[in-house]
């Protein structure tokens, strides 16, 4: 994880779930982004994708997440750090699966 600021985060993150980031996880994911104030998007690294709004399910289905590929979280705003706490462990469970 690197602190750009006191208010913006980044975090890589692996997806280990077997379908990746399809319809059930990612709900799961913009779910709990949208529990936070703070802008965060989410980048695949491993395709080399553009900047997506975690909050938004549509936008994160074009990221083509899959397992295996790795993310990059990037949060602004007061409560990034709690925002990237909890997409942590989404994540680290499974993201419902």
């Amino acid at each position: 994880m690197t602190v750009q600021n006191d208010l913006a985060l980044e975090a890589k993150f692996t997806i280990e779930n077997k379908s990746g980031l399809h319809t059930r996880p990612g709900a799961m994911l913009v779910k709990i982004a949208k529990q936070f104030d703070s802008d965060i998007s989410i980048t695949n690294l491993t395709s080399n994708g553009k900047p997506e709004n975690a909050k938004s399910l549509m936008k994160l289905m074009t990221c083509g997440v899959k397992c295996g590929h790795e993310i990059l979280v990037t949060l602004k705003g007061h409560d990034a750090k709690l925002a990237l706490k909890a997409i942590d462990e989404g994540i680290q469970s499974g993201l419902g699966e």
